[in-house]
């Protein structure tokens, strides 16, 4: 089946149609905003944003991830700022690092940002390196340190290992998850209302992705949408599988699996059995949803969005517009770039600096979707796009990059 066949559907859903389910998906969404926001009022008032000092000293903030990822930089960053618009810290411009390396950006926090508030100890920043090895040394030191010394008076736990290792009763220090793609499904917190540990807090978006995942059928009608990931808890989470086949059912399309590596030191390994994934689905499929995990970096969306274009498959991208711009299809990209959640997380954090305990916060935070397409993409794969595909996105490329 080529690439004309296997989206013709896409022509019969789009006409005239497609702007009523994004507008029906965008008016849900800001309701849960109105909800969400009304639901905090009660609950949060009585804390403050506004900045102060413990007893005088600095409040010191450290800072743990599972390894390297492009959002967990973005996501430091965004906190960073939104710290900056509240006064917490010295307001000044936060130098890009190509390599998007969360360490240098806490070395340069701790050496260049002035607060009369806050430190970034250097010695307070961990990361295992996706080794599970490490991993278990680096979460137990971690541990350790916080109920020994106790000098550490708010840590962020960047991602699902991150959030794992440090949501449970072996520690009190408020602990605030950031950039878990589910972390109810993983383990991290009871649900999305309530973390179950008073230390601990996780922000959530509970209808992520399924939104992605209707938006993307509403565009494409596939019938057969591939889903490339690795086969564990954390994997299975990453992916957002049991959300998909939710989608899948009340739809009636197909999901096809294939399983890969993610969690692993070898990202040339990840890579590899990504790539075979999609050589393996896009034998098969009308349509990939690209799920975020360790063999999707700036080193394999080339192939993987060759792979895709020479079958004539259509691309969606779970982690956002970035990737839509280096040549998959389509994906929902965040309005404000991550300036509204970063301002959500930093507003977290001067409520616990104010005396709230972490479970006590709000945890859901809805971003309001925009949508993205690579029109080049679209070409290749003989996708037709009608004017309310193009009136209806965001963010529109033209050309498909090589990522840098």
């Amino acid at each position: 089946m080529d690439g004309l066949n296997r989206i013709d559907t896409a022509r019969m859903v789009i006409g005239g149609s497609l702007m009523r389910p994004l507008a029906k998906m965008l008016l849900v969404v800001l309701m849960g905003f109105a909800l969400s926001s009304f639901q905090a009022s009660a609950t949060e008032s009585q804390f403050s944003t506004s900045p102060t000092t413990n007893n005088g000293q600095k409040w010191r903030i450290g800072y743990y991830e599972g390894g390297a990822h492009n959002n967990y930089y973005d996501y430091l960053v965004a906190t960073m700022r939104g710290l900056m618009v509240l006064g917490w810290l010295e307001n000044r411009e936060i130098p890009f690092e190509k390599d998007r390396d969360t360490e240098a950006l806490w070395q340069w926090l701790g050496e260049n940002v002035k607060s009369d508030y806050i430190e970034f100890p250097k010695g307070a920043y961990y990361s295992a390196g996706w080794d599970q090895d490490v991993r278990n040394t680096t979460r137990d030191e971690i541990v350790k340190r916080l109920n020994e010394k106790s000098d550490i008076d708010v840590i962020i736990a960047m991602g699902t290992w991150a959030g794992q290792d440090l949501a449970n009763d072996r520690h009190a220090t408020p602990t605030m998850v950031m950039s878990s793609s589910d972390p109810v499904k993983s383990g991290i917190i009871k649900d999305v209302e309530d973390s179950g540990f008073d230390h601990v807090h996780a922000r959530v978006d509970p209808f992520r992705y399924e939104r992605q995942v209707e938006v993307f059928h509403d565009i494409i009608g596939f019938k057969k949408l591939g889903v490339a990931f690795e086969d564990s808890l954390n994997g299975r989470s990453y992916a957002a599988i049991d959300l998909i086949e939710k989608v899948a059912q009340n739809r009636g399309f197909e999901v096809v699996r294939c399983y890969t590596q993610s969690d692993i030191a070898d990202k040339t390994l990840a890579g590899e059995s990504v790539k075979n994934c999609f050589e393996e689905l896009a034998q098969e499929v009308d349509a990939i949803y690209v799920t975020v995990q360790g063999g999707v970096n700036s080193e394999t969306i080339p192939e993987l969005v060759a792979i895709a274009n020479e079958h004539g498959v259509a691309t969606f991208s779970q982690l956002g517009s970035e990737e839509v711009k280096y040549g998959f299809l389509l994906s929902i990209s965040r309005a404000g770039g991550f300036k509204p959640v970063g301002l959500f997380l930093a507003a977290t954090a001067a409520k616990i600096f104010n005396g709230a305990k972490p479970r006590q916060l709000n945890q859901i935070f809805e971003e309001v979707p925009n949508l993205a397409i690579n029109l080049k993409t679209a070409e290749k794969v003989g996708l037709y796009l009608y004017a309310a595909v193009l009136a209806a996105s965001d963010e529109i490329y033209r050309d498909i990059e090589v990522p840098q």
